[in-house]
């Protein structure tokens, strides 16, 4: 994937944790024939070229998409950047949480054009909520920085996102990023999305 097939990026859906408030598998949530984790790997793979989703490939395997499992469990979600970086070939690494469901391909796009444009090392949406560091562009050469956070056991994403400096990049519309973290917050997403 990546700079193996010629292109300068590629694409990772991080499966999510535990999803205890949810009570279930947040990723494997179907509204209209689609879980939720193959609305956002749809997206990521029309802008980035290639996705692969980072969690337990028995979980996973049956949606018919890439999967690896963590390098290094018990990380959270910067081990899940860990084996994105670890295994990539492209140089933009566009990677985002299951549990976005409205992030658009224009918003992804945009990110992706706005970290080439810039040569970011780390470029991450933010909204008036904040930063969102799971939906961000990595670039391959931050590997290094998770690399040490992990060694470090400085396990927090905001943490990683200080050290690398990484570009703030402005999001109008906050619900774009919303996050999917109990039922009646998926009830809320799920109404106007039809299809990945």
């Amino acid at each position: 994937m990546g700079a193996a097939d010629g292109t300068d990026s590629a694409g990772f859906v991080l499966t999510g944790g535990q999803s205890r408030r949810m009570g279930r598998d947040k990723a494997l949530l179907t509204a209209d024939g689609f879980s939720l984790v193959e609305r956002v790997a749809a997206r990521v793979r029309a802008v980035a070229g290639s996705v692969t989703l980072i969690g337990a490939p028995e979980r996973y395997q049956s949606l018919g998409l890439p999967v690896a499992a963590d390098l290094i469990e018990r990380c959270g979600p910067l081990g899940g950047v860990y084996t994105a970086l670890h295994m990539t070939g492209a140089d933009w690494n566009l990677i985002v949480a299951c549990d976005m469901p409205d992030a658009t391909e224009e918003l992804l796009a945009e990110l992706l054009r706005a970290a080439r444009e810039r040569d970011a090392v780390c470029l991450a949406a933010e909204t008036n909520h904040g930063l969102h560091p799971l939906c961000a562009v990595y670039h391959r050469r931050a590997l290094a920085a998770v690399e040490s956070a992990i060694a470090r056991k400085s396990l927090k994403m905001h943490d990683l996102l200080s050290g690398l400096q990484a570009i703030r990049w402005p999001v109008r519309d906050a619900l774009l990023l919303r996050n999917v973290n109990t039922p009646a917050e998926w009830e809320a997403a799920r109404g106007p999305q039809s299809h990945p």
